[in-house]
């Protein structure tokens, strides 16, 4: 009578394939970010449902997957709460959208490998000046406010 639940390498296939026409800013296939949250994840430890989230994690709020289709999608309930937990509104403070990923069980784990690979020096040397300072000092501020330290980049591996 359960459903039967999509497997990580389902759940990587369906990010792969909605992000598959994105670019990030840098001009790159967004995928790759998406595998390096993935990853980051993976190598803090998390579970299987927060690597999942890592791969899902933008595709709400970039457009590419429906609330109705992840509601609907053979996902564990733990994986929809944290990608929608990462889901930032078009107009949501940044405080109230720290505090929602920060009382999600699972989230403040996917946003710490998110953070620290949007805010790899080699990704924002590519980006213009202003850009790479709005989007540094944007980053800052959410580290400061999920109380993560500033010197918790990408995990060695």
């Amino acid at each position: 009578m359960s459903e039967q639940m999509l497997t990580l390498a389902e759940v990587e296939a369906i990010a792969r394939e909605a992000h598959a026409a994105q670019r990030d800013k840098a001009g790159r296939p967004y995928v790759e970010h998406l595998e390096a949250v993935a990853d980051g994840v993976r190598a803090r430890g998390g579970s299987d449902d927060q690597i999942a989230a890592g791969w899902l994690h933008d595709a709400v709020e970039d457009g590419v997957l429906s609330r109705e289709r992840l509601e609907g999608a053979a996902l564990p309930r733990p994986v929809k709460d944290m990608v929608l937990a990462l889901t930032r509104g078009e107009d949501e403070d940044l405080e109230t959208y720290t505090r929602r990923i920060a009382a999600t069980p699972g989230a403040l784990l996917v946003k710490q490998a998110d953070l620290a690979h949007n805010a790899d020096p080699a990704r924002l040397a590519v980006l213009d000046e202003a850009t790479r300072n709005r989007l540094a000092e944007k980053y800052a501020r959410t580290r400061e406010l999920l109380g993560l330290t500033a010197d918790e980049g990408p995990a060695a591996g």
